[in-house]
């Protein structure tokens, strides 16, 4: 089976890193109806109607996609802010510890993205700017950006992740450690998270990541 790269990385100080493997659903699982979340949220996502699942899917859609949303930076300013993050000088270091399953250190959180079992890109989240995330190729280069809301780590919080060259990638709404709610960069609902599996506007289970 086909399997593709979502990078989207948990990258929670305290809390291990995960590796975003992710494949096309096949054999769908029947999921409890009114799975409880952490605290008081409850995940009812296959049980509510279409018209409300919509109205989710519109309500989360307003708050990240907001007036002061950036599209695509110019790409010498974007560049420019981020001049000490465009090649990771120390790529070797962080390609074996993330290798050797490392996810934190003392200055940072780690986390590995694979296909099959080559570590194609990693993740770093240094400890003193925990609301950026950096991803890099296996030769240290940089790819994305990811950059959360000022109240990150405390949810709910969001985040819009960028490509290198200052274009929005997605945008995602983060409920709880659980379940977050997805969007491309022109806006479009990519998936409602819960755990390891992710749910189309219909509640059609279409994904599943690994090492949730």
């Amino acid at each position: 089976m086909k399997k593709i790269i979502i990078l989207l990385c948990f990258l929670m100080l305290g809390k291990p890193a995960l590796s975003a493997d992710i494949e096309q659903a096949k054999d769908i699982e029947k999921v409890p109806s009114q799975i409880v979340l952490t605290g008081n949220l409850v995940f009812d996502w296959l049980d509510i109607s279409q018209l409300q699942r919509d109205a989710v899917i519109e309500k989360y859609r307003t708050e990240l996609f907001d007036e002061n949303t950036v599209y695509k930076y110019k790409k010498k300013d974007f560049r420019a802010e981020y001049k000490n993050f465009l090649k990771d000088k120390d790529f070797k270091r962080h390609y074996m510890l993330v290798k050797e399953g490392v996810k934190e250190t003392d200055s940072e959180n780690l986390c590995g993205f694979y296909r099959k079992n080559l570590l194609i890109s990693y993740a770093i989240q240094f400890k003193n700017d925990l609301r950026t995330v950096y991803y890099y190729d296996a030769m240290g280069n940089l790819r994305y950006v990811d950059k959360f809301s000022e109240n990150y780590p405390n949810f709910p919080y969001m985040s819009k992740q960028y490509r290198a060259n200052g274009t929005l990638v997605s945008a995602i709404y983060f409920m709880s450690h659980d379940m977050q709610y997805m969007y491309e960069d022109d806006k479009s609902f990519k998936g409602a998270w819960y755990k390891d599996k992710m749910y189309d506007r219909h509640a059609k289970q279409v994904l599943t990541r690994t090492n949730w």
